[in-house]
This record gives structure tokens, C-alpha cells and sequence, in this order.
């Protein structure tokens, strides 16, 4: 029974009417026939989305099929999964190889995707935001899969990345967007970007019994969270704390690094009173702490350069909720850890770090830094006996300490200085004489700290410095000693 109104179209004798187009649904290759004996399919469906019309083909396709379709292209492209946790990544093996090989492959026929979802906007009726909802399905993965594939990882090759570099300028143009971090946040601070949706799929794979299996994972999430910053940041924490401190707890050291330099950008980005709320900062306080104990330089710089921007974040809570304005904080637990490791501490690569990262300490306690001056003097005058090099990077930063913590406790320093004196006069003269690889501009900053330094010991103890010194003027020839005592001579003189 046909409807009022249909007119049969006239037929010739004998012959059966065309059949119908089939729906787009039936025309597009199903994704579970994808394997990796497919890229003849891959093929085809590229050819069928190049001759397609925007239209028709957006039109019988609904968002949630296009979505699963792009998905089901995603994994299909995936990096091999991982079974063993210890398991390193080869740095290339074929199976790697026929990874990039798909990735491009797949990367092309989204950018047909792409490609046509634009041509349908410029169509689209102000009325029927098909685009739309097609783009808010398909973003995420398609972001994911080029975020997977845009670094050099061992998965990766030339051509995938270039591909995928491609796929993702287009998606953010597709999006209407002129950056990534625009696409991931919104243009507005009120405005919802591609984020939620990111993570959400990304939250799947970031459990701690699953974010081992798939390699890329922990890439895609440290390779976009620093895109999202202030104030757009604070509305995922919830989503995005727990998965840095999981990589961070990881026991191998590049994963480590990756979870610390997230948690650096959450303390960075997101304000102190939603760190300190549930006591997510003392979480974060704790994790970084433990890591204090670690024997690697790369680590242990990461870790104090978060420590140094967690701790205001603490001591401001801790401060609000004490009676005692002058109680041991979180700044005084960290130097005490860090000097008593100092101490005993004989690789080179770590008493560099150490000495350059103690000053910023010595700064952020201030006046309190009395607490620790017995321990930090023996640190101190230890650290200018040993030569570490030709750059002395080590006896920079002590010298720079030495100068922190004579301005900060200098109602202290005399009782002091003797010993103080002694050890910078004893680095002087080792300077001096030393005929190794030391350029003369290291030695010549060396020199001058150590000027610097006895002149602050001078100001602090009422000219017993300069008088001590007179001895050395007279009675040294040595054109540079003479040069260094003259300096500290003619500024307390002018003083």
C-alpha cells in the first residue's frame, strides 16, 4: 500500500526498477573487519569518503556510528600492548614499524573525515548543527590518536609524525579553534573545551592496573595536561591529580620524572585554597618528599624545583591554622633532609645539584635558616674545600648560600667567623694556584664571591674582618690575593 500522493515512476516492460543507494552505514567498512592484514580496507574506505557527498554521507551516518568507527581506527593503529610491567620498549622492532605504517594509513583517511566535516559546515543550515554533533564525537579520539603518533616515540616514524601533525592542525581548524590549547580549554574561561572529553576516554587506560598496558598512554596525558592552565585547570582536578601521582609512584625513573613535572604544572596552574582543600597538597607534599631519598640528578632537580613552588602553597595553610607564628614547617623538614644528605654526599652530579638548589632553600626560610646553621656551616665549609671541575658549580652555589645566609642570620655570623674566614681564604688560595683546566673567567667568579662573602662577614661583626686581613695585604706577595684583600679593604674603608 503505497502513501496519498506517490506517483510510480513509469517502468519499461520486462524491466525491474534501479535499487535503491544503500545507507552510509551499510557502505562504510565496519570496524571489526580492520586487521592488520586490512590496509586494502583502509584503502577503501578513504576512496569511499573522498567520493562522497558532505551531505548525504553526514546525513544517513549518525555521530555515535561515526565515533565508534573512528575509535575502532584508533586502536587498530595502536602501539602493541604491553604484557609484562618490567618490559622495555624496543627502541625499533617490526612490530613498531608496521605500527607507523598504519598510523599513516589511518591518519590519512581521517583527514578525508576532516576534510569533509568542513565542507559540510560551509553547507550546513543555521538550523541543523549536524557538524556539530558529529565534531563532539569524534574530537577526542582523533586527538588522541594524533597526540599517540606526534612525538618521536619507538612507534613512531618520519612520516607518521608528519601525518599526525597534520591531523591535528586540521582537527583544531575543524574545531574552529587556533590552537591546541585552545581546542582542550575553550576560548573562554566559561566555556567547556574538548578536556572532559579527552580525559574520559584517557581515564579508561590511567587506572593502576592498566596504564602500563598501552605505552603511549602516559605520553598522550603528560603531552597534554601543560596545554591546560590557569583558571581553566582547577575544574579537572579531580581527574587529573590522581593519574600524576600514579605515574609518579611508578619505580622506573622516566615515569618518575613524568608524574613530577605534572604535579609541578598542577601546583603552578591551580590555585592554593583547591590544593589545599581534602588535603590534596599534603598528598602531593608526601609523594615529593619520598622522592628526596632518590639517587638520580635528573629526579631529584625536578623534585626540588616542585617542592620549591609547593611549599608557600603548605606554609600559607599551615600558617592560617597554627597559634605558633615561628613552628617548625615543611620548609625546615626539607633543608634538614637535604643538608644531612649533603653531608655525605660524593657523586659529583648530586653535590652540583645540591649546592645549586640550597640558596632558593636558605631564601625561603629567611631568618629561621638559625635553626639549621650548624649543620649548614659544616655543609658550607666542606663543599669549599673540594674542587668538582673545571666550572666549579659546586662551590658557586655554596658561595652563593654562604652569601644568602650571612644576610639573612647575619646577627649570628661573628660568633662564626673564624672558621668562615679560614675556609674562604683557604678556597681563595687554592684558586690561585690552581694550574688545571679551570677557565680564568670560573676563577675570577670564584674570587669574587668569595670577596662578596668577606665583605657581608665584615659589615656583621664590626670590622674584625678588615683588621684580620691587614696581616695578609702586608705581608702577602701574591698580585691576586693582594688584588681580593685590597677590594674588601677600600669597601670598608669607603663604608
Amino acid at each position: 500500500m503505497e502513501p496519498a500522493g506517490f506517483v510510480q515512476p513509469p517502468q519499461v516492460p520486462g524491466e525491474r526498477p534501479p535499487p535503491a543507494p544503500p545507507p552510509a552505514e551499510r557502505a562504510l567498512p565496519q570496524p571489526r573487519p580492520l586487521t592488520p592484514e586490512g590496509p586494502g580496507a583502509l584503502s577503501e574506505l578513504g576512496a569511499l569518503l573522498e567520493a562522497a557527498g558532505s551531505r548525504r554521507l553526514f546525513g544517513d551516518v549518525s555521530p555515535g556510528t561515526l565515533g565508534e568507527l573512528v575509535a575502532s581506527l584508533s586502536r587498530f593503529a595502536a602501539p602493541p600492548e604491553q604484557q609484562q610491567e618490567a618490559a622495555e620498549l624496543p627502541a625499533k622492532d617490526r612490530a613498531n614499524e608496521a605500527v607507523a605504517e598504519r598510523a599513516v594509513e589511518v591518519g590519512a583517511v581521517l583527514l578525508r573525515l576532516l576534510a569533509k566535516l568542513e565542507a559540510a559546515r560551509a553547507e550546513e543550515t543555521p538550523g541543523e548543527p549536524v557538524v556539530g554533533a558529529i565534531l563532539r564525537r569524534v574530537a577526542a579520539p582523533i586527538y588522541i590518536f594524533a597526540v599517540t603518533h606526534v612525538v618521536d616515540q619507538p612507534w613512531t616514524s618520519e612520516r607518521s609524525r608528519a601525518v599526525a601533525r597534520e591531523l591535528l592542525e586540521s582537527l583544531v581548524r575543524a574545531a574552529g579553534c587556533g590552537s591546541v590549547a585552545e581546542f582542550l580549554r575553550g576560548k573562554k574561561e566559561d566555556e567547556e573545551g574538548r578536556f572532559a572529553a579527552v580525559m574520559g576516554l584517557l581515564k579508561l587506560e590511567l587506572t593502576k592496573d592498566t596504564w602500563k598496558r598501552n605505552p603511549a598512554t602516559k605520553h598522550v596525558f603528560s603531552w597534554t595536561l601543560p596545554h591546560v592552565t590557569r583558571p581553566w585547570l582547577s575544574h579537572y582536578l579531580e581527574s587529573v591529580l590522581p593519574p600524576s601521582l600514579l605515574i609518579s609512584d611508578d619505580y622506573r625513573e622516566e615515569n618518575k620524572i613524568l608524574g613530577v613535572r605534572c604535579l609541578h604544572h598542577l601546583v603552578l596552574n591551580v590555585p592554593g585554597a583547591d590544593l589545599c582543600q581534602y588535603n590534596r597538597a599534603q598528598v602531593v607534599y608526601h609523594a615529593l618528599y619520598n622522592h628526596l631519598y632518590s639517587r638520580e640528578a635528573p629526579l631529584l632537580q625536578a623534585v626540588l624545583l616542585c617542592l620549591l613552588d609547593l611549599l608557600p602553597v603548605l606554609e600559607r595553610a599551615q600558617h592560617r591554622q597554627q597559634q605558633q607564628p615561628r613552628a617548625p614547617s615543611r620548609s625546615d623538614e626539607v633543608l634538614q633532609l637535604l643538608l644531612t644528605h649533603m653531608e655525605a654526599e660524593h657523586r659529583l652530579a648530586l653535590r652540583r645539584l645540591y649546592a645549586r638548589s640550597l640558596p632558593a632553600f636558605v631564601q625561603r626560610l629567611g631568618i629561621l635558616v638559625v635553626r639549621h646553621l650548624k649543620r649548614l656551616q659544616r655543609v658550607i665549609v666542606g663543599y669549599l674545600e673540594v674542587c668538582d671541575g673545571p666550572e666549579e658549580e659546586a662551590r658557586l652555589g655554596i658561595l652563593q648560600t654562604l652569601r644568602c645566609t650571612i644576610e639573612h642570620a647575619w646577627p649570628r655570623m661573628p660568633c662564626r667567623l673564624p672558621e668562615l674566614l679560614q675556609a674562604l681564604l683557604r678556597m681563595m688560595w687554592d684558586v690561585h694556584t690552581d694550574q688545571g683546566l679551570t677557565p680564568e673567567p670560573v676563577k675570577a667568579a670564584l674570587l669574587q664571591g668569595a670577596t662578596e662573602c668577606l665583605i657581608l662577614l665584615d659589615r656583621c661583626s664590626a670590622g674584625q674582618v678588615k683588621i684580620l686581613l691587614e696581616g695578609i695585604y702586608s705581608s702577602c706577595e701574591e698580585s691576586c690575593m693582594r688584588d681580593c684583600t685590597a677590594d674588601l679593604l677600600l669597601t670598608s674603608f669607603v663604608q
